[in-house]
């Protein structure tokens, strides 16, 4: 099978190629270097002249407090590009995977979002991936993952940022109030590969760390993996004023299909030693 992935240069993206082809799939990397999809020709011009078997949209806005004040961009990124991605590969009948978040939901909820939940985003990034979500449905052949929390080796994230703190402050006051489910992305990365090796029925499903953490206690797993003694304060979001609001509990019920978050963490703390 030849697997097209968008944003191949991306945290998620980078680990997903490379675990695709270890898998003996053929992938076709694109980058924003090839064609800007935001742009409705250059997609067409660019997918129509290539054969592939499946799409993995990767290639996405990410800054969430950044989208506060670049709804414009946000939007045309994660949703229109989205349905123009969604409506090339429903005319070529290969289907399509995109890749979306737990802030799609707004966090009332006190047990584990299952993916037939409501949305409800409290900020414009999300609202922006839950427009991709519904455009990517014009494709009936589409898999929404929602994944949450991501860290892996090639991007900016919250486990390299709390190792690099550790070496110029005395102690770090971390959040204690939001609770998610983080997600390293080989791991997300194998489950997407589940999804198309054992052509699960197509829809929706959440592709994060198995069980349930704050910031703080996360932070606090990194140090003992790490072996790092540091101290750690705990304290409430309003401490930490940002432009976009976060959701108190965006945990979500994966089905399975990832294992136990710490278990995770162990391994990428082990595999993170071959690149730093």
């Amino acid at each position: 099978m030849k697997v097209l992935v968008t944003g191949s240069n991306g945290m998620l993206g980078s680990d997903l190629c490379i675990l695709l082809g270890k898998s003996g799939f053929e992938v076709v990397h694109v980058t924003r270097q090839d064609f800007d999809i935001t742009d409705k020709l250059k997609c067409e011009n660019f997918l129509n002249a290539i054969d592939f078997d499946a799409m993995i949209h990767c290639a996405a806005y990410t800054n969430v407090d950044g989208a506060e004040s670049d709804r414009e961009t946000a939007f045309a990124v994660n949703a229109t590009a989205t349905q123009y991605l969604s409506n090339i590969t429903a005319c070529k009948n290969v289907p399509i995977i995109y890749i979306s978040t737990d802030y799609v939901f707004d966090g009332t909820k006190n047990s584990l979002y299952k993916p037939s939940d409501s949305t409800n985003p409290l900020n414009v990034y999300g609202e922006s991936k839950l427009a991709g979500e519904q455009f990517v449905k014009s494709n009936p052949k589409h898999y929404i993952a929602r994944t949450s929390w991501l860290y892996g080796v090639y991007g900016p994230n919250f486990v390299e940022t709390m190792l690099k703190l550790t070496q110029t402050q005395p102690f770090l006051k971390v959040v204690n109030d939001q609770f998610g489910c983080p997600s390293w992305t080989c791991d997300v990365a194998e489950g997407i590969i589940k999804l198309l090796k054992t052509q699960q029925p197509y829809g929706t499903y959440h592709l994060c760390g198995e069980g349930c953490t704050s910031w703080f206690d996360f932070a606090r797993e990194i140090f003992k993996i790490a072996d790092i003694e540091k101290e750690i304060l705990p304290v409430n979001t309003n401490e930490f004023p940002r432009p976009a609001q976060r959701p108190a509990f965006s945990a979500m019920d994966n089905g399975g299909l990832l294992r136990d978050w710490k278990e995770a963490l162990k391994d990428y703390m082990e595999d993170r030693k071959k690149v730093f």
